[in-house]
C-alpha cells in the first residue's frame, strides 16, 4: 500500500492505495467518479481516457502511484466545468453517443484536439481521434460533430 495525494477534478484528494492500482480502478473504485470506464485494459480503446497534467493519458496504463502530486482530471470535472458543452451537444445532436461507452474518451481527446485553435482536415481529426474505439456509431457522426465544434469555435475567434 502507498499514499497518494493529488488534485482532482480542482480539489486536493489523499488515498491509501495498493501501488499496483491503475488510476481507472482508483477513480472508479476510491474515489466514486465512473465516468472513464475500463475497456480493453492494454491502452488501445480509449475509453479510460482521463487528463493528467492537462495531458490526455490511458488511466488503465497508468498506476494510481505514478499521478502522486499530479492534477488529474476526469471526464466529470471537464464537464462540470462546462469546458465540454458544445461538444456534449454536438455529440448529442449527430447521435455520436450511442451507447456512451467510449463517449468520456471520444470527448476529452475531441476537446484536446479543438483546445488547438486551429483549422483540421477531416483527415486529421481522424487521425486524432483514432485512439479511441466505438462500437455504435461507424464514427463518421463523432468526426461530423468535432468537426463542427473546430470549425465553430474558429468562426467565434475570429469574430
Amino acid at each position: 500500500m502507498t499514499t497518494v495525494t493529488l488534485e482532482l477534478n480542482g480539489k486536493t484528494v489523499t488515498r491509501s492505495v495498493n501501488a499496483r492500482k491503475h488510476l481507472t480502478d482508483f477513480l472508479r473504485e476510491d474515489c466514486e467518479l465512473t465516468g472513464s470506464h475500463v475497456g480493453c485494459e492494454h491502452g488501445v480503446c480509449g475509453a479510460c481516457s482521463v487528463r493528467l497534467n492537462g495531458q490526455v493519458v490511458r488511466g488503465c496504463l497508468t498506476l494510481a502511484a505514478q499521478a502522486d502530486g499530479q492534477s488529474v482530471e476526469t471526464i466529470e470535472g471537464a464537464s462540470d466545468r462546462g469546458d465540454l458543452a458544445d461538444l456534449q451537444a454536438e455529440f448529442i445532436k449527430r447521435n455520436a453517443a450511442q451507447c456512451a461507452f467510449c463517449s468520456s474518451g471520444m470527448l476529452l481527446t475531441a476537446a484536446e484536439l479543438v483546445a488547438a485553435g486551429k483549422p483540421q482536415t477531416r483527415e486529421e481529426i481522424r487521425e486524432h481521434m483514432s485512439g479511441n474505439f466505438c462500437r455504435c456509431t461507424g464514427y463518421h457522426a463523432i468526426i461530423d460533430a468535432v468537426e463542427a465544434v473546430n470549425n465553430a469555435r474558429l468562426q467565434g475567434a475570429s469574430s
